[in-house]
């Protein structure tokens, strides 16, 4: 799908990736004057429909942009975390509503396709997008940038922002291998959908055995199944396998208790079945040049970081700068990153104690969690849980330089996931 809108004369602005960060920079950088373009490899919108929150600094974006009411409209009923044993009695209870209230975010959580959806729906009227294409090429010279894509004539850019994900194909052909700048935080998760809905629907309920976690979240009437697990990283492994991903499944999830036996069968069974490495992406420099990457391509929290939340404000410090040094992008670069890099730093070193609450490794961490959740104060609880998810940004820190950036690199495949 190609759509064009009405021009303005600004600089002109590829961005690779119509996810959140996306279409959330498409919508200011119009709003500013800019022209952005979107090229999105997938035929259409797409997502694994996994629950996201929009929290703390990315309320305000979304009502600035107007669409806050239609994101609590179409936001999940969850209201607490329920853990079980493995005979499905609750062993541990945590009040997602006093949490709330503790973070006095005016946060809502709601799926990432809807969220996704919104947010498109929000830009496409000043955005020209090109679904079903992707970059296979940047050249820079002082004036801009030459793309080449896989399927649309070669076209100049003023500007390329690469906003197309952990595995992402603008990082790779601009700035070196995906090796170079992605890390593996010691687990992978597995979403399904299931073909009816969930048990309840305001409760989240989670089964732990040591290193592995799986759960059923209510989402509108159709279950979700998940699997968080720790595995080493796997030098093989392809996020577009699926029948791989349902060897790693299988290997990891042999024997268990509660539901997990149906589970797996679900997902061995589904076509629909998503899979990926819990990674953290941990690079020099945001920007080479006139390219620069944003939302997880920059920085890619973990599982448990408020991806969705700092993408959406990143996008929209990003677009800030961007206006307000049109003609110096450099300038607009390295200040969109050392604001940006206040809120991702404390949540990137803040992953593993994430991980421990949610997966943890042994079964005297599960009895701790537990444990915690049952004797403390709810509030407390929330407070307590809250602050090592989404821990307060650090102090402004000075600039410093940064390395692992290179300015071009030849045509190459894309093999990559948005």
């Amino acid at each position: 799908m190609n759509t064009r809108t009405t021009r303005t004369t600004g600089p002109t602005v590829l961005i690779s990736g119509a996810g959140v960060a996306g279409t959330t920079l498409a919508y200011w950088l119009a709003r500013r004057g800019l022209r952005p373009t979107i090229v999105e490899r997938a035929a259409a919108l797409r997502s694994s429909g996994s629950p996201v929150d929009v929290r703390g600094p990315a309320v305000e974006v979304a009502e600035r942009m107007g669409v806050m009411p239609r994101l609590r409209a179409a936001a999940t009923e969850v209201t607490a975390l329920s853990f079980v044993d493995a005979a499905g009695r609750p062993v541990g209870r945590v009040n997602m509503r006093a949490l709330r209230r503790a973070s006095r975010s005016g946060e809502v959580e709601l799926t990432r396709t809807d969220l996704a959806r919104i947010l498109l729906e929000a830009s496409q009227d000043c955005t020209e997008i090109l679904f079903g294409d992707t970059a296979t090429a940047f050249h820079q010279d002082p004036g801009g940038v030459d793309v080449t894509f896989a399927h649309a004539a070669p076209r100049r850019f003023d500007l390329v922002i690469g906003a197309d994900g952990l595995h992402s194909t603008t990082r790779r052909l601009a700035f070196g291998p995906e090796a170079e700048f992605v890390r593996h935080t010691g687990l992978y998760v597995a979403t399904v959908p299931l073909d009816g809905p969930a048990d309840g629907r305001t409760d989240v309920v989670i089964h732990n055995t040591p290193g592995r976690m799986t759960s059923l979240h209510p989402v509108h009437g159709r279950a979700l199944a998940a699997f968080v697990f720790r595995h080493p990283g796997l030098a093989d492994f392809d996020p577009r396998d699926t029948d791989q991903h349902k060897r790693i499944l299988t290997d990891s999830y042999t024997g268990g208790g509660w539901r997990v036996p149906e589970l797996l069968d679900r997902a061995r069974a589904a076509e629909d079945l998503w899979l990926d490495s819990v990674s953290q992406v941990r690079i020099g420099s945001w920007a080479a040049g006139r390219i620069a990457l944003l939302g997880d391509a920059a920085s890619s929290l973990s599982l448990f970081g408020d991806g969705s939340t700092l993408a959406m404000a990143g996008a929209h410090t990003l677009a800030e700068e961007l206006a307000a040094a049109p003609a110096d992008h450099r300038t607009a670069f390295a200040r969109y990153e050392a604001k940006h890099r206040q809120l991702v730093e404390p949540r990137q070193n803040n992953a593993a104690a994430a991980a421990a609450l949610m997966v943890p490794a042994t079964r005297t961490g599960i009895a701790v969690r537990n444990t915690a959740t049952r004797l403390w104060p709810a509030a407390a609880t929330a407070t307590w849980l809250h602050n090592r998810i989404a821990p307060r940004p650090t102090q402004p820190t000075p600039a410093r330089k940064r390395t692992g950036q290179r300015a071009t690199t030849p045509t190459t495949t894309d093999t990559n996931r948005t």
